[in-house]
């Protein structure tokens, strides 16, 4: 065996060794912003950290980042050009006609993101490059960048109709890319979809994550597809939220600790925030990251 044989079975022995660690290595999300999207100082923790209170104040975190408060964010926050991968679509599905906006790789992703938003809301919340603080359009080049999908549907309830339509958007989606991890982030009354998405025996055993923001909760969780593959819950939570009770909420969470001590869940509450406040304040970096580590 000649030295050029041997050292190109070692270097191709090599490449293939270096490539499956590559792909066992889960997806970590390169920064956007970090800096301007980074959590304010923590005034407290518990549950080993799974559970945290941070310093949320309203002239800070609206009227200085703000440049019309709540409705336009300082030009830093954001980057527009993530525009050009953004497409208004309609899916027709058995379940009835679904559009949506999608942001990114529409086949082939190795992440996929859903919004749904609550009541009143559209397909239009989730891609709102201004509002919240510019935190969707940190959302957006977040997955735009990472070879990623994000993907903003409307839908006509928050029952089992809308249920349908998104699971159908789920799985046409997760067949146009297969590897995906899928994460399913719900705002306010979204949350009932969340719930039921991980109760679906389809939705239940393909999600990977579930993101709660400014939101509900349900006890039939418990009883779920997505509970027993232990798919990773956060939740985000302002502390002086009117529509859903911090209270409840916290509740729930340390219910589900109660049931295993080692679930993969977090707890981010805001202090003195509002019921929209999480949507505005979320590191989705970091909770996509640490989703990521744990999903199943």
């Amino acid at each position: 065996m000649s030295f050029r044989f041997r050292f190109l079975c070692v270097f191709v022995t090599a490449t293939a060794l270096l490539s499956t660690v590559a792909q066992s290595q889960p997806l970590s999300l390169k920064p956007f912003k970090d800096d301007l999207f980074a959590y304010p100082a923590m005034l407290s923790s518990d549950t080993n950290g799974a559970y945290t209170v941070l310093d949320y104040r309203e002239p800070r975190d609206i009227n200085q980042r703000d440049e019309v408060p709540e409705r336009r964010v300082h030009a830093q926050y954001t980057d527009t050009s993530v525009r050009k991968v953004q497409q208004d679509l309609l899916l027709k599905t058995d379940a009835g006609d679904v559009r949506h906006v999608a942001v990114g790789k529409t086949e082939g992703a190795g992440v996929i993101v859903l919004y749904l938003h609550g009541q009143g809301g559209s397909r239009k919340q989730g891609v709102d490059d201004f509002t919240f603080g510019g935190n969707f359009n940190r959302l957006k080049n977040l997955m735009a960048g990472n070879g990623g999908l994000y993907l903003s549907p409307d839908f006509p309830d928050f029952g089992d109709t809308g249920a349908s339509q998104v699971a159908a958007l789920i799985d046409h989606y997760a067949e146009q890319s297969p590897s995906a991890k899928i994460f399913v982030a719900c705002g306010s009354m979204g949350g009932a979809l969340c719930w039921k998405l991980a109760a679906r025996k389809d939705t239940g055993g393909r999600i990977n994550g579930l993101l709660l923001l400014g939101s509900l909760w349900d006890e039939s969780f418990f009883a779920s597809p997505a509970f027993k593959r232990r798919v990773p819950v956060f939740f985000g939570q302002g502390s002086h939220d009117v529509v859903f009770p911090v209270a409840n909420q916290e509740a729930f969470f340390r219910s589900i600790l109660a049931k295993s001590k080692t679930y993969p869940t977090r707890f981010v509450r805001f202090e003195t925030g509002t019921h929209g406040t999480p949507i505005r304040m979320t590191d989705w970096r970091g909770t996509l990251n640490w989703m990521l580590s744990k999903a199943p």
